[in-house]
């Protein structure tokens, strides 16, 4: 059910033309998949490799697949590598590229966690990136410092300027792609920057705040559904927990519009800053 070279397969016998015409479906010029199988994002990251004869290096947000979940799994997959003509769904970007930017994941070559958080930085939307850097960071445990000491290498290089800026942003302890959205929103409103992860307590009576602002005690966490049941008592032992240690939590839900998540966070910190209105 994977996708193949269909000159290779009829050349070894495994097929005839008129197998392969009638019962599979034509990916990429000889780059074939069985009729009906699903195209996943794998399934098109590989036949997309394969139109390159195996010599395309799978980037960007293909290449963060093989390491984290992707926030775009519908788009274009993008390689590095040289070819003569453009092809539908897929984007090949003639660059540099050292060997030890590149791996092979699951038989196909990739480029490393770094090379791609760079690559992800240069080419994508600034939000859509920072969404996924943070899920990449927090599945590799690469650093902006990591990604920094790599575009060392190429101070020119196409969108480096713009790579800064969503690079600064990168913070791989964020929980969520919404935990992301959120942060990215509140700084692009003005608001400090939060600290992701930060734990109150100690020992068994410690309890972990999403992001906050230690110095003000404010936290915000996100609420994706509302509380079962069964996690009922033990989410209220968390928020007394929280109140105790004099933390005021905003709490964001599904419905909240972005205009109503910054207002919330800034009244608090503002009435924890002692400021009224």
């Amino acid at each position: 059910m994977e996708p193949f070279i269909g000159s290779e397969v009829v050349a070894g016998g495994g097929l005839t033309r008129g197998q392969l015409r009638w019962g599979y479906t034509a990916l990429h010029p000889d780059v074939y998949l069985r009729s009906g199988a699903t195209q996943d994002l794998d399934v098109r990251t590989r036949a997309a490799w394969l139109w390159t004869r195996r010599r395309g290096i799978v980037a960007g947000r293909a290449a963060a697949a093989f390491y984290c979940r992707p926030t775009n799994p519908d788009g274009p997959v993008e390689l590095i590598g040289r070819v003569r003509r453009r092809e539908s769904g897929v984007i090949v970007r003639d660059e540099r590229i050292a060997e030890d930017e590149i791996v092979v994941r699951r038989g196909i070559s990739v480029t490393t966690p770094v090379r791609t958080a760079w690559d992800l930085a240069r080419h994508v939307e600034r939000r859509e990136a920072i969404i996924q850097l943070d899920a990449l960071a927090a599945a590799t445990r690469i650093s902006r410092e990591d990604v920094f000491e790599l575009a060392r290498r190429y101070p020119g290089a196409r969108g480096a300027a713009v790579a800064r800026a969503s690079l600064w942003d990168m913070d791989g302890g964020a929980g969520s792609p919404e935990e992301s959205r959120i942060r990215v929103i509140l700084v692009d409103h003005g608001i400090p920057r939060p600290e992701t992860g930060i734990v109150v307590g100690s020992g068994p009576e410690a309890v972990r705040v999403p992001m906050g602002w230690r110095n003000f005690r404010v936290g915000l966490h996100y609420r994706a559904e509302p509380v079962r049941p069964e996690h009922a008592v033990v989410e209220h032992l968390v928020d007394l927990r929280l109140a105790l240690a004099g933390w005021l939590m905003v709490t964001v839900v599904p419905e909240n519009f972005q205009e109503q998540i910054v207002a919330g966070v800034r009244q608090a910190l503002m009435y924890r800053a002692g400021i009224r209105r």
